[in-house]
């Protein structure tokens, strides 16, 4: 099948490139989501393509849509087409062309309301052409289906299907109310702290706890029984300063608390392993200018954002 792009008319570079995002987005009306479009004109510019090649792409019912052998043939050849006019635009422009469009990245909840609005402001004022649709949710995206481009993900990331970029690490401390202690010696090392009421994190630990000191590397560990568990950071946060129990949370997460005595640094010597923070991408050969910008921000803003320990 061939397909002539330099036919005059309609752009068929475009129709092309919605009939791959039709594909991989699974739907017409999920399509036309991603694309910041209708699911009326994204129809009609499938119908278009269709009748410019001469052949039924989508088999299309009420409840299902499937590639016709053409439209496999189509889906294939136009994703390398498309790359390919990314890749000659790109080397056209030079390397220094500013990017423009939209992006769309999954950042974590906690992350991405706090540590991350940074970087991201940078991002956007360095590049006034670009917007970005900022997605806050913790698990990891479907890229394609979704139209995500990147997501930031904290945590070891074991997706041999992506690639992962480690922006840099979130150092981890033990904390706990005043009124918790009951007036009791602040604890020092990990024995004293095995006996008190405990909050986990069930994300990073459940059952066990183990801390290294900053100086010797020494490590210990000891089994807790947590009267709560919870997947999210601010609600571990929020029991702890309530005196529920002591837990293990990022440390730009409580500089505010423990500045102002909410909080105290239990064992302050020992930290809990500290938690990588990647960013994460589908391979793919062509790079965007999109994607690579906001790659070089990240990495250059991200590990002081991330690694912020209180005084």
């Amino acid at each position: 099948m061939k397909i002539d792009l330099l036919t005059t008319g309609t752009d068929r570079l475009a129709l092309l490139e919605t009939f791959v995002r039709i594909v991989e987005a699974g739907s017409l009306s999920a399509a036309a989501a991603q694309m910041g479009s209708t699911q009326p004109t994204v129809s009609r510019r499938l119908q278009i393509l269709e009748r410019s090649l001469g052949v039924r792409l989508l088999q299309r019912s009420t409840h299902a849509m499937k590639l016709t052998e053409d439209g496999a043939r189509c889906y294939e050849r136009g994703k390398e087409l498309i790359a390919g006019w990314q890749i000659l635009e790109s080397d056209v422009r030079g390397a220094s062309d500013e990017p423009t469009g939209l992006l769309r990245v999954v950042a974590p909840h906690a992350f991405g309301q706090q540590q991350l609005v940074g970087p991201l402001a940078e991002y956007l004022r360095r590049y006034p052409g670009m917007a970005v649709e900022w997605l806050l949710h913790d698990r990891m995206p479907d890229f394609v289906a979704e139209g995500v481009d990147c997501a930031i993900r904290v945590g070891d990331v074991h997706d041999p299907s992506v690639v992962a970029l480690r922006l840099g690490e979130v150092p981890r401390i033990v904390v706990a109310a005043p009124s918790l202690l009951g007036g009791a010696p602040l604890p020092e090392r990990p024995a004293e702290l095995a006996g008190l009421p405990w909050l986990a994190l069930n994300i990073f630990y459940r059952d066990m706890v183990e801390l290294t000191h900053a100086a010797t590397g020494e490590t210990e560990s000891f089994p807790i029984r947590p009267r709560l568990s919870t997947d999210s950071l601010h609600a571990l946060r929020g029991a702890a300063v309530m005196g529920l129990g002591v837990g293990i949370a990022s440390g730009w997460a409580l500089v505010e608390d423990l500045a102002e005595g909410r909080l105290l640094h239990l064992a302050p010597h020992w930290q809990a392993p500290p938690v990588p923070v990647h960013l994460v991408y589908p391979p793919t050969r062509f790079q965007p200018a999109r994607l690579r910008r906001f790659i070089e921000i990240m990495r250059a803003t991200v590990p002081q954002a991330v690694g912020r320990m209180p005084g």
